[in-house]
């Protein structure tokens, strides 16, 4: 069988023996598709364990051009944020896979790489078919009880863990600006973005011109999908990829998982939310998700079929905007 892994087997196999022990042997090594930012595998090992090795290879990241111009404030990637959000996670009782172990060393590899807690379960997306609506109440309200702790942990300035810095700008005004980038990008490829690119742009002014000042930031996950939320067999829901996690409007949270849980946004929901935020961030949302599957579809991402539908049908929902 071939070993396709970015660590070579015998030095997988070192690691592995000094992390948990001379009786965990690979079996076998298996890609984990879906991510665009990080390469994962799942690691087998004989006796029946079995773990994730993270690897944060920004050669393979397709968006390396924009982590490389990324405003500190904006960034979600690297094993540093995953570290620190990882400890922050756990701390706080947000359930998150666990971090086993964690190379940054750069020698003999170019990257970093982590050994994480494989979750056995499905993702949460899985969930909105069940057919025992009692299982679905328990994992949503769960996911629920997780967001509304998070989100309820407050500070008075926003941003990155790892930061230690006073903001003089209004957090959104940075969606205002990466809303204009990712216009501008997607008006080069789709017709009906670019004959509609002023009205767009003006819209988008229009809604961040109703956002009242504030200073209250709740924590949240920054990208956080039914695809970034894992459930054990036991039915509790584990958040992933927590790179992007930081303080924030957490409108722009539950404008994000409104629209990608659809009918189960509705264990999710708060009712102190600023209708102003969730409808400024929504737009802001469909403008960079119509830039991101461009992107995903122009680098060669594997499944060409999705990135060309969230092309397709953000650019849908952000002309919408315009026609009322």
């Amino acid at each position: 069988m071939e070993f396709i892994c970015h660590l070579n087997k015998i030095d997988l196999q070192e690691y592995m023996k000094n992390v948990f022990g001379i009786s965990y042997l690979v079996a076998d090594v298996s890609r984990m598709h879906g991510g665009a930012q990080k390469v994962v595998y799942k690691i087998d090992c004989t006796n029946g364990f079995s773990f994730v090795l993270y690897v944060w290879d920004l050669t393979k990241n397709y968006f390396e051009e924009e982590k490389n111009n990324e405003n500190r404030t904006e960034q979600s990637y690297g094993s540093d944020l995953f570290e620190i959000n990882n400890k922050y996670f756990i701390q706080h009782g947000i359930k998150t896979p666990h971090l086993w172990y964690l190379n940054k060393e750069k020698n003999p590899y170019p990257f970093d790489f982590a050994f994480v807690e494989y979750i056995d379960g499905q993702k949460a997306e899985a969930y909105f078919q069940h057919s025992d609506r009692g299982v679905q109440n328990k994992v949503f309200q769960r996911l629920g009880d997780m967001l509304e702790a998070m989100h309820t942990d407050v500070r008075t300035t926003y941003g990155k863990l790892n930061q230690d810095v006073i903001h003089k700008e209004a957090c959104h005004l940075l969606k205002l600006e990466n809303a204009k980038l990712q216009l501008s990008y997607a008006s080069r490829y789709i017709d009906s973005i670019r004959a509609n690119e002023s009205k767009l742009l003006d819209t988008l002014y229009k809604l961040e011109a109703r956002i009242e000042p504030r200073q209250r930031y709740g924590f949240i996950h920054g990208e956080l999908g039914p695809d970034h939320v894992m459930v054990s067999d036991d039915l509790e829901p584990y958040l992933i990829d927590i790179e992007g996690a930081a303080f924030f409007d957490i409108e722009h949270e539950h404008s994000f998982l409104k629209f990608r849980f659809g009918d189960y946004y509705r264990y999710l929901m708060q009712d102190t939310l600023d209708p102003n935020r969730m409808v400024f961030y929504q737009f802001h949302h469909h403008l960079s998700l119509t830039s991101g599957g461009l992107k995903l579809l122009h680098r060669g991402f594997p499944d060409q079929s999705f990135a060309k539908n969230l092309a397709e049908s953000h650019s849908q929902r952000a002309l919408r905007f315009i026609e009322g």
